[in-house]
């Protein structure tokens, strides 16, 4: 684990299923695609651990999902590194958030494999 992780939770999404317009190739741009979203938030302890249980203590899980379904209603995405970039951004944006682990998979393009993206970064003035 990186140093500056050692006093963070980690919150997860995964395996959260989409269907979006995504591709450069021609038969991609004419129908929607199954993407697969995991999504991982570093958040310190001190900015996430309830001292009353209460879901304004932390980041809300829902958090994750909104950054996911506003940015793939913004419109067709021609790669997945770009879409990952995006959501990245989005999510270290968050002012709890000090690293995020974002990854998108095409499960769909081959028959006997899936293609994917993953891009981990920090908060700037967190690192």
């Amino acid at each position: 684990m990186h140093p500056h992780l050692a006093d963070c939770r980690r919150l997860f999404l995964r395996d959260h299923g989409v269907l979006i317009h995504i591709g450069v190739h021609a038969y991609e741009q004419t129908a929607p695609q199954r993407v697969v979203f995991n999504v991982e938030l570093y958040v310190p302890l001190a900015l996430s651990t309830p001292t009353q249980d209460a879901l304004a203590e932390v980041v809300d899980y829902d958090f994750i999902r909104r950054v996911i379904a506003e940015r793939v209603a913004r419109g067709h995405i021609g790669l997945q590194e770009t879409l990952c970039d995006d959501l990245l951004a989005a999510m270290l944006a968050h002012p709890s958030v000090r690293a995020a682990l974002v990854s998108t998979e095409k499960p769909d393009v081959y028959p006997d494999a899936s293609v994917g993206c993953q891009v981990f970064g920090f908060r700037p003035e967190s690192t």
